[in-house]
Parts: C-alpha cells; sequence; structure tokens
C-alpha cells in the first residue's frame, strides 16, 4: 500500500452514486411500494451499502483500513431509475472515495439481486464519484504564485565547508512541488548577529515567507530561537504546536524542539528542526496549509485600502 505515515489527518468526506434502470416503470412502483418479494429494497441496500464501506480495505488490495465515523445511503426513484447516493465521512490520512463507491456498487447489486425475479431487463450504470472533499489539496487552491520565498541554513559545520546541506534543499523542494519561488539559499553560522542581520535584510527585500533551518536544539551553540524572538512582532504558537505535535507521532524526541513561527510585517518567519527528517517532518505538518495566512492577510490589506 502507498505510504502515507507523512500526512496528517483531516475531514474527508466522498459522495458516489450508482443508478439502475428497468425495462418497466412497474418495478420502480413496487420497490416505492415494499412489495418485493425479496423484501424492502431500500432497508437491504442500505445495510449492504454500509457493510461494503467498513469492508472496504478488506476487498480493494490498495485501500488502507481506516475509521468510518460516517455513512449515509439515500435513494431517489424516478419513471424507470433507481439512483443510489452513498456519503461518507473521516478524520485520517486518506480519502474516502473509494469506500463511497464501493457501498453505492454494493448497494445496486444487492438491489439488482432482489429484483431479478420480477425484472428482467436491469442496467447497473453511471457508478462514479460525485464529490470529495479533504486532504493537502483542498487547503492549498487559490495560493498566490507571486509569493517568494528565503531559506536560510544555520551550521556551523556547514558555513564552514565540512558538512553537505541537505535539509535546506529538501526545504526548498517542498517550497518548489506546492509553486513557491524561492528568491534566496544562504548558509550561515549558528550566530545571533548573522542570523539577525540577514532576518532584517529580507524582511525589508518584501520576502514573504523566510525559513531558517537548524540551530533549535538545546546545544549552547543553538541560538536561532534565541536570535528569532526578538524580532517577531507576533507569535504564531499554533504553528510551533503543530510541527511538535506531528514530530512527536513520528519519532520521541520532537517534544525537545524550539521551533519558531511568527510574523514581522507581512512577513512569516519560521526556524525548523537542522536535521533533513526534522525538517521535512516539520514542513509535512504545515504546508501548503499554513499559506491560507497570506490569502488572509493580503484580503484584509485590500480592505483596509
Amino acid at each position: 500500500m502507498v505510504d502515507i505515515t507523512h500526512k496528517s489527518n483531516t475531514l474527508r468526506y466522498a459522495k458516489a452514486q450508482a443508478v439502475l434502470t428497468f425495462g418497466d416503470a412497474a418495478t420502480v412502483q413496487r420497490i416505492n411500494e415494499g412489495s418485493v418479494p425479496k423484501g424492502s429494497v431500500f432497508d437491504m441496500a442500505r445495510a449492504a451499502a454500509l457493510l461494503a464501506i467498513k469492508k472496504t480495505f478488506e476487498i480493494i488490495p490498495d485501500c488502507h483500513p481506516l475509521p468510518v465515523e460516517f455513512a449515509a445511503v439515500h435513494f431517489f426513484t424516478a419513471g424507470n431509475t433507481l439512483r443510489i447516493e452513498v456519503e461518507v465521512k473521516t478524520i485520517y490520512k486518506t480519502g474516502v472515495e473509494v469506500e463511497a463507491m464501493h457501498g453505492a456498487s454494493v448497494a445496486a447489486l444487492t438491489a439488482y439481486d432482489m429484483l431479478k425475479p420480477i425484472e428482467k431487463k436491469i442496467v447497473i450504470g453511471d457508478m462514479r464519484l460525485l464529490e470529495k472533499q479533504g486532504g493537502k489539496s483542498d487547503h492549498s487552491k487559490g495560493v498566490a504564485p507571486s509569493i517568494s520565498a528565503a531559506v536560510i541554513v544555520c551550521s556551523d559545520s556547514i558555513a564552514a565547508g565540512k558538512n553537505e546541506d541537505r535539509a535546506g534543499k529538501s526545504i526548498i523542494g517542498r517550497l518548489e512541488r506546492i509553486g513557491v519561488k524561492v528568491a534566496d539559499y544562504l548558509i550561515i553560522p549558528d550566530e545571533i548577529d548573522p542570523i539577525r542581520s540577514q532576518l532584517t535584510a529580507l524582511v525589508e527585500k518584501e520576502v514573504r515567507l523566510i525559513i531558517f533551518t537548524g540551530g533549535t536544539g538545546l546545544s549552547k551553540r543553538d541560538v536561532t530561537p534565541e536570535a528569532i524572538r526578538p524580532l517577531l512582532e507576533r507569535t504564531i504558537p499554533g504553528i510551533e504546536e503543530v510541527m511538535r505535535d506531528y514530530g512527536q507521532e513520528r519519532m520521541p524526541y520532537a517534544m525537545l524542539s524550539r521551533s519558531v513561527a511568527g510574523m514581522i510585517g507581512d512577513t512569516l518567519v519560521l526556524a525548523l528542526p537542522g536535521s533533513t527528517k526534522g525538517a521535512e517532518e516539520s514542513m509535512d505538518a504545515i504546508f501548503p496549509q499554513v499559506l491560507h495566512l497570506f490569502r488572509v492577510l493580503d484580503s484584509l490589506r485590500h480592505e483596509e485600502a
């Protein structure tokens, strides 16, 4: 199965349908009246759909087991057709589209089985996904492509040429994949004055997103938070909490990270761990949804103008 351990839980929703067409409109009348010999088509098809939704991962090889937190089955009759709609919700790392479609298809097959003794021209068709919501794609829509970023690696050993930067390059790759242009990439020692100097210069250049990596640990040389925090006009504790919580679920030492998030004017400043894995997990925890911040700021600026 596809690895989803890097994903975050979000509300996921899907709606699917299947349509049965009959050769005789009298079949639909008997469904509505509940006079089908095998019993209530609606009741049996609903029960079958709910069972199918829960067991999707047992039937479809690449589907993950997931908690189904809501499921509903709706029936619509018109002329010589029966349309079945299935809705599914979960709060999880992956979507429920297949669960909804599996429920709709099994409900349709159940209806077929119940009706075949009285109707010989049943066609099951138009089985499709009607709607889906949730996941990172929904939270990255409308991000302004003009947002530029700077990535600054704070490391004595990398600045001295003793080690190669991997965390900063990984951050750049993740930003570029979501359409954020990286205007500046710098490597500096983990010292207060160079950090503050670069931060101030980038804010003056109106770079909207500045990401530091490194220097957030607990050694005496880890001074990135001390350098950045006094310059912030507003801190954003929620971003820091999400990054640490996400990391803690994957590695028990993430709680020791002193990541930073805050604003200077209209610029978002982040300080992430220096390890490649820590930086990647922090990025996965908050991007692209954190970019919604810029939509909010630009909207407020437009209203004030």
